[in-house]
């Protein structure tokens, strides 16, 4: 009776309340008590709340003149444009028991990610071991993306029109099959599509090549056709390994740039003092991959100013996000567009400037940085960047902290670091690993979790008290330790090509008017000459030498990577598979023929193992970068390791 009676007035306070951040109300759809009501630390019992958030805009407004198209949005009687968005949060039954620490995921294309990192969850457990609830942490979700496959959480934005008469514009789908196929996708990984405006228009037209900077072939327009706004098809078949575009002209165009202002809002919304659900002092944004992309993005245009001229975020965790922002408030844009060695190609991803420092292009003159908007209204955050290998081979990780010719590094400024986990991969793989399909190599078992869950608790301590955080760990060119691909000291490994292909990051020219107005003017984009790509330097073994070295790195059963090979089944088998990484496992006795110890020469028995596993992690520790409470899984997940590589 108690719970319903609080349901009923808590939601009727806030849809009946309007705030300056332009959150015009929160329709919570369904609440429900957190494992019955279990007590969490001194925050107590946690609540799970799942919604929409109601938005509204005023495209005159100074704080949304970087939207793109807002101004050409449909507008309500106050001359403003609304849309909504999926919510999801947890927070403490009773607000006034909360910590005041909000943590926000930016949903990696409509996906939640949080709890599986910092709570240790599980499909079986949801909310793991409770960690930042047992803090008094608010938990909070947002949908800002209107074109994620169904189930995921999603923005309604509004579409952009010419006084009522549809916006037309180009659009490329680029993919590059696995196998054989009668069809192909004009979309990234089973998103929304904009519709054709003409499926029978002559004038769009469909490329094949083999390597990204070929030239391209153009496919007779007789041979191929639209299927619906998704899909096309071709006449003989796509084939595998083979790079496909497609550009033809879409109509109704989101207002991309309404993702970015609603988290700035949203946000806003719960550090304003009049908002009773959950009141946050501190604000922390992570988001990985995509997400991370996002979080550069929203700080490069200028969002981490609300409308009071106040800092949206406090602190912000960039994780293996690279050196890039992306379509995420252009005309037409295809938000889930990464930019990769051989996957979705010369997308606007990896963007001049890189650097969170002002950085000149030598080849433009031009000079910016990352965070010029937010130093200048005064509201820079915190921020943590942090990468994995696969972001320097993949995704332009070194153009984050080198100039771009590769010349010289570049520190970060005070407020930001950078963090390289050394050999780690963007995704890890399961133990023990096993073959997957259309990869050359198992996928690489590392999970970076701990060392992130040690950087949100060093990201407090700089926010709240002023603790300096552990100083950027990343290869430098100074040192040897960042280099060309073809210098980086590789080891003979049986069955395995060196050195591996790596991104490289060319200018890229959609039109005169791309970056002032949004508009794509050419697809696929002119390119121009490329950025350095430089790649982390190897010990002995093959490993990363710089970074954070994990336990399972410094006292190594393998050589881990952040790349992986296709296989000669899907085709171009001398091209990386997608962000994927790898795992080479050392020989358990002397080999001949490859170059690196062999698990008898390096270690006497499984104690012996663990010893050095436990000493290397006790040195993270002391550096602020493992917690204490992670050991106990370290060593059960080392022991696991060691018996594997000593009897396989």
């Amino acid at each position: 009776m108690l719970w319903n009676a609080r349901r009923v007035m808590l939601a009727y306070a806030l849809m009946t309340c309007a705030v300056e951040a332009r959150v015009v109300r929160l329709a919570i759809e369904h609440r429900e008590p957190v494992q019955n009501g279990k007590s969490f630390g001194l925050a107590g019992a946690y609540e799970k709340l799942t919604g929409k958030v109601h938005f509204a805009l005023d495209p005159a407004a100074p704080f949304n003149s970087a939207i793109i198209d807002l101004s050409l949005a449909p507008r309500n009687a106050k001359g403003e444009v609304e849309f909504t968005a999926d919510f999801v949060m947890v927070k403490p039954v009773d607000a006034a028991r909360g910590d005041g620490r909000l943590l926000y995921e930016v949903g990696n294309r409509g996906g939640k990610g949080l709890l599986r990192v910092f709570q240790k969850a599980t499909p079986a457990d949801e909310f793991g071991d409770g960690a930042l609830m047992n803090q008094g942490y608010g938990l909070l979700w947002m949908g800002w993306q209107w074109d994620v496959p169904e189930g995921r959480m999603r923005m309604d934005m509004p579409i952009a029109s010419d006084h009522g008469s549809p916006i037309t514009g180009l659009v490329r789908g680029n993919f590059v099959p696995d196998k054989k196929s009668p069809t192909g996708p004009l979309t990234d990984r089973g998103h929304r599509a904009y519709p054709i405006a003409n499926r029978d228009d002559p004038d769009a037209f469909m490329t094949v090549r083999n390597h990204a900077i070929d030239p391209p072939t153009r496919i007779p327009r007789a041979k191929w056709r639209f299927v619906d706004d998704a899909t096309v098809t071709l006449d003989g078949g796509f084939e595998p390994g083979r790079i496909y575009d497609v550009v033809y002209r879409a109509r109704d165009p989101r207002v991309l740039g309404c993702g970015l202002a609603g988290t700035r809002d949203l946000i806003s919304f719960f550090k304003d003092p009049k908002n009773d659900l959950f009141k946050a002092r501190y604000a922390y944004g992570w988001g990985v991959s995509q997400s991370g992309r996002f979080l550069r993005h929203f700080l490069y245009e200028g969002f981490n100013q609300d409308e009071q001229g106040k800092p949206v975020f406090d602190g912000v965790l960039d994780e293996v996000g690279g050196a890039g922002r992306g379509s995420f408030n252009h005309r037409f844009g295809q938000a889930s567009r990464d930019a990769e060695q051989f996957f979705n190609i010369h997308y606007p991803v990896d963007m001049f400037p890189f650097t969170d420092s002002m950085e000149t292009d030598p080849e433009t003159g031009k000079t910016d940085g990352l965070l010029k908007k937010a130093e200048a209204a005064d509201v820079l955050p915190k921020i943590f960047h942090i990468l994995s290998n696969s972001e320097y081979f993949n995704r332009a990780g070194s153009l984050l902290h080198t100039d771009p010719a590769g010349k010289k590094d570049i520190d970060s400024p005070a407020n930001a670091r950078i963090y390289t986990i050394a050999s780690g991969p963007h995704y890890p793989g399961a133990f023990p690993p096993v073959p997957v399909d259309g990869l050359a190599a198992p996928l690489n078992t590392l999970d970076r979790s701990p060392v992130v869950r040690a950087l949100l608790r060093a990201m407090e301590a700089w926010v709240v008290d002023g603790v300096a955080p552990p100083a950027s760990r990343v290869p430098r060119i100074a040192d040897g330790t960042l280099t060309k691909p073809s210098a980086a000291g590789w080891p003979k490994i049986p069955g395995v090509h060196f050195p591996p292909p790596a991104l490289i990051t060319y200018r890229l020219d959609f039109g005169p008017e791309f970056h002032s107005k949004g508009l794509v003017t050419f697809e696929p984009p002119k390119i121009g000459k490329p950025y350095a790509a430089l790649v982390p330097a190897v010990d002995e073994d093959g490993n990363a030498r710089a970074g954070v070295r994990m336990p399972q790195v410094e006292v190594p059963i393998a050589t881990y990577s952040g790349w992986n090979f296709r296989t000669p089944a899907v085709g171009s088998s001398d091209q990386l598979n997608g962000e994927a990484g790898s795992i080479y496992p050392f020989p358990r006795r002397h080999s001949p023929s490859d170059s690196r110890r062999s698990i008898e020469e390096r270690y006497t028995s499984r104690d012996q193992y663990l010893g050095k596993i436990i000493a290397a992690a006790r040195q993270l520790i002391a550096d602020r970068l493992w917690l204490t409470e992670d050991l106990p899984d370290l060593i059960d997940q080392a022991t696991a390791q060691y018996e594997w590589a000593a009897n396989r």
